[in-house]
């Protein structure tokens, strides 16, 4: 019998406690979040208030309770304060809690832009059950919004408040939407948004926030940029992405990678023995390059529990979690937005590193045979080596669900560093309501062939 600690309630940590606990019930295992609710899904919180999520409550996967009839205490509202290796011991609200194996599930935290006044009211980050009902009943009594930053939950967000009326103000830092695409594709992901948002959308793009005016109650009233304009509105939503919640565990001598995140193995082992690490407080492994990468989801935080769990528990037996493909997915209205691997950007900036020659290939064409009704346009990049004919990544956007399928397919592909001609030997199946009889995947594959050849 173990005595397993798990600090964190989130997507990780929820899945270390229960798995630790099936592989063997003699374990005592005691979960500690800082938070009000454990087990619950951030990613659905801009469903919840776009209002197609009618009840907050369903997006709590399981409560404190359900935990508890498990035979895992849960203890909320408890903030790790230090951590001492060489004792196997925590300090978690002024009190010391041994451990026989520790799983570190921090998460991350909301980044902060340094802004004048960034803590005003009425400015609101999105990365709890209690600050997505803030945002809703906010939303409710306004009529406009600033999104500071357009990412994916940029995206989303503006989907939820357009649905509900609202004026909505982009600022963006960076040069472009959904910036980690290749620039023609962020140019198609913002001509499909903007024709979506009619008049309800503006977007400004290089703009760097400085300063937040309030009233004089400390409410927000406008954002002020670095090039001097000033934009008005109800009241603002941060989307300036995450960091990792690492800084506890850097103090007492856990590694970090290069990203900023805990450095862990491939069996979500840190640098101290008996101390695990797993979901969004950790760096991760890139699959395609081979190096360290940084990536908060909810599907990958959920393996890596699932991982350290196991291997926190098991002695010998063991199990391994080795990378992700950076794949990413996102709706915006009727249209899905998708990647997985390298962008041809990307792919150019590793190709400085190693023995590689980027191509791309980018084909528009029907999403299934186009006498069927349903038939719509799904636009398909594709990146490869020309050396060596291994695929590398892929980017898609269009109609909802038909564009999953396409990226989910390239997944198993770079998994298997199946090459251009393989791919093409893919036995993917067709029927009209399904696939145009060479499916977009292949005709971008064929096209790549071409290149290869020259």
């Amino acid at each position: 019998m173990k005595k397993i600690v798990i600090i964190g309630g989130g997507a990780a940590g929820a899945k270390a406690a229960s798995k630790s606990k099936r592989l063997n019930p003699q374990n005592h295992v005691e979960l500690y979040t800082r938070d009000e609710n454990i087990s619950i899904s951030l990613c659905g919180l801009p469903y919840y208030i776009e209002g197609s999520v009618d009840d907050v409550k369903k997006l709590i996967i399981r409560t404190p309770q359900d935990f508890i009839n498990m035979g895992i205490p849960v203890f909320l509202n408890h903030t790790l304060e230090n951590i001492i290796p060489e004792q196997n011991c925590v300090l978690i609200n002024g009190n010391h809690i041994f451990y026989d194996e520790l799983i570190l599930a921090l998460g991350a935290d909301v980044n902060i832009p340094k802004i004048e006044n960034i803590f005003a009211n009425n400015v609101f980050t999105l990365r709890s059950i209690e600050s997505g009902v803030k945002i809703r009943e906010k939303m409710l009594s306004s009529k406009s919004v600033i999104l500071l930053g357009a990412g994916y939950i940029g995206i989303e967000l503006a989907e939820a408040f357009i649905k509900n009326g609202l004026e909505v103000i982009i600022v963006e830092a960076r040069e472009r939407i959904a910036s980690d695409f290749d620039e023609d594709f962020s140019k198609l992901i913002q001509d499909v948004i903007i024709s979506k948002c009619n008049s309800k959308l503006q977007t400004y793009y290089n703009e760097n926030a400085v300063k937040i005016i309030v009233d004089e109650n400390n409410n927000f009233k406008s954002l002020i940029t670095e090039s001097g304009k000033e934009f008005f509105a109800d009241f603002c939503v941060l989307s300036t992405g995450a960091k990792p919640n690492v800084e506890i565990a850097k103090k007492c001598g856990i590694k970090l990678g290069v990203t900023g995140a805990i450095e862990v193995d491939n069996r979500m082992r840190t640098n101290i023995k008996n101390i695990f690490a797993c979901g969004d407080c950790t760096q991760k492994y890139d699959i395609v390059t081979r190096e360290p990468a940084y990536l908060g989801l909810g599907t990958i935080a959920n393996k890596e529990g699932r991982v350290a769990a196991i291997n926190a528990t098991c002695g010998k037996d063991f199990e391994i979690f080795d990378g992700i493909l950076t794949s990413v997915i996102t709706r915006f209205f009727d249209y899905t937005i998708s990647k997985t691997g390298l962008t041809f950007q990307k792919a150019v900036e590793y190709s400085k590193k190693v023995n590689l020659e980027p191509i791309s290939t980018v084909v528009t064409k029907k999403d299934k045979a186009s006498y069927m009704p349903t038939a719509s346009e799904m636009t398909l990049k594709l990146v490869a080596d020309k050396r060596s004919g291994e695929i590398l990544g892929a980017q898609s956007i269009g109609c909802v669900g038909n564009v999953a399928q396409r990226i989910n397919t390239i997944t198993s592909a770079l998994r298997a560093r199946l090459t251009v001609d393989e791919l093409l030997h893919l036995d993917l199946p067709y029927a009209p309501p399904y696939s145009s009889s060479i499916d977009p995947i292949l005709t971008a594959a064929y096209k790549l062939k071409e290149q290869i050849k020259k």
